[in-house]
């Protein structure tokens, strides 16, 4: 019955999406571009009652899966395509895909996660029930010492706060497999029909989780040259990744700055090839929804969400679809295909970090459950003045856990912090600056479009119109998870889009 169903079911994504799958093959016009975080074997458990026991353990089980992964592939035929969680420690697997994939004319392009770990991710014993949203729980936070400075209700958010931790604790205790025999990558490939490859980069975090992305900086080959005709340079940056997922509130900010990272990365490779801007595609398994702070991140650097832009989801809409159902059983959006063209202002990018963090900080004192008034105070720690001493500010990092530990805040990042904050360089925070700066802050601006007058003296680029999109389960995309649906954990997304002439204006400063 339930291959019966799938059998059904690719029929009405073939009807569904039909432009999406189809387009790329059929209108010389159109490029598309699939993300599919595969699931390794070593984590695909076929057992609930023991943990232990994997796909990974029984070939014929994940040869078969992922005989069916590349089926779909190729059925599909995207231009781009970038796998997450590709089992590169297992050669047969490995040589599966790339014949496969190499003998329907793809290019392919594999990195493994360093240290040759199975996961790359630590996994700590406790946990949040809200971290699959990107959104830190406060369990480092000394709650006697907040509770004792403040009103009667903060003594009572205290408790209900000790109260969860306490559950969290007892109930979120986790074991994983530590796989130092195996190992994880990505896989990106392009098609030789579509792109000439000019450059292939490896980007290592060298962190604790040992995760990497790729950068592909590709040409588009005739026919977009013949339909798009002139000068213009036709080419476009590809990034796939795989983020840590957030175990806990300490891995927020970790995730938050592999993203920074990867921005930084960019920024490097268009200046050292002397590169004016181009179209950039992220793609990945981001392990965060549009609920947190990655989001409003990439956003703020003028990045769309190529899915939600192509059926005119707004940001508020992360109720709309699922991409992927994770290891306790929650829903989310995790999986996303970025789009930054050329014709987007952009902030600076040490802007847009900043604003980061303080959005970050900012998030942890509301969700301490503190008034305006309470979280002043709180920041002013013992100081008998009306003002926010720098020692008192870096002790309210330490309560809120985003310094402290080997995944907070460096030095230079306090520093870069308490810089934006004192607004006047007189070494304190007053109130005003208090509402201003951290408060009241509402900095996550998307970056706007170039305007006519900046059109006259802007240089032609190429960019992409988001002609379609579609996820795959059809049924992620109305928010629930098939219980039948076993290739995967997560969705495929598949995004069509149309080569198309733009201005090009230059950053923000």
């Amino acid at each position: 019955m339930g291959s019966k169903n799938r059998a059904l079911n690719m029929g009405i994504l073939s009807r569904i999406g039909s432009y999406a799958i189809a387009s790329s093959t059929t209108d010389p016009s159109c490029i598309s571009c699939t993300t599919f975080n595969i699931l390794a074997p070593i984590y695909k458990r076929l057992n609930h009652e023991d943990p232990s026991f994997r796909e990974s353990d029984v070939k014929d089980y994940w040869m078969d899966r992922n005989q069916r992964i590349l089926n779909w592939l190729l059925c599909e035929r995207s231009s781009i395509i970038c796998l997450q969680e590709f089992w590169v420690g297992n050669e047969e697997l490995v040589s599966i895909y790339d014949k496969r994939l190499g003998d329907a004319g793809y290019l392919n392009f594999k990195l493994a996660r360093t240290n040759n770990r199975g996961d790359g991710t630590i996994l700590y014993p406790f946990s949040t029930m809200v971290d699959f949203l990107d959104i830190p729980f406060l369990f480092y936070l000394d709650m006697s010492n907040l509770a004792s400075r403040f009103c009667d209700q903060c003594v009572a958010n205290a408790s209900v706060f000790a109260d969860v931790f306490g559950i969290l604790v007892g109930i979120e205790q986790e074991q994983d497999v530590y796989h130092k025999d195996s190992s994880l990558s990505l896989l990106t490939a392009v098609h030789k029909d579509y792109f000439r490859v000019i450059n292939h980069r490896e980007l290592l975090f060298n962190d604790f989780g040992d995760r990497v992305a790729q950068l592909l900086h590709v040409e588009l080959n005739a026919p977009f040259s013949q339909t798009l005709n002139g000068h213009i340079r036709q080419e476009l940056l590809i990034v796939n990744t795989h983020l840590l997922f957030p175990h806990n509130s300490s891995l927020c900010l970790e995730r938050l700055r592999q993203v920074y990272k990867i921005l930084q990365y960019v920024e490097s490779y268009l200046k050292e090839n002397k590169l004016k801007p181009l179209p950039i595609l992220l793609c990945g398994d981001w392990n965060g929804s549009k609920r947190g702070h990655i989001y409003k991140f990439l956003r703020s650097q003028g990045f769309v969400s190529s899915y939600d832009t192509a059926h005119q989801y707004t940001d508020a809409d992360a109720h709309r679809w699922v991409s992927h159902r994770n290891h306790r059983g929650n829903i989310c959006g995790v999986d996303f295909i970025w789009l930054l063209n050329p014709n987007r202002y952009r902030k600076l990018l040490n802007a847009s970090w900043s604003e980061a963090l303080l959005g970050m900080f900012k998030y942890q004192l509301r969700r301490a459950s503190l008034t305006e008034e309470d979280a002043f105070a709180f920041l002013k720690a013992d100081n008998d003045g009306d003002f926010i001493s720098y020692a008192g500010f870096c002790e309210a990092l330490r309560q809120l856990n985003l310094i402290g530990h080997c995944n907070g805040l460096s030095n230079e990042e306090i520093q870069g912090l308490w810089v934006q904050t004192d607004m006047d360089g007189n070494g304190v925070v007053d109130y005003k600056e208090f509402k201003l700066r951290i408060w009241n802050a509402s900095w996550f601006e998307q970056g706007a479009k170039a305007n006519d007058e900046d059109a006259a003296d802007a240089e032609e680029a190429i960019g992409f119109s988001i002609k379609n999109a579609v996820l795959f389960p059809t049924e992620v995309e109305k928010g629930t998870w098939p219980e039948d649906y076993s290739l995967s954990d997560h969705a495929r997304l598949t995004v069509v889009f149309s080569p198309v002439r733009m201005s090009c204006p230059r950053m923000i400063t």
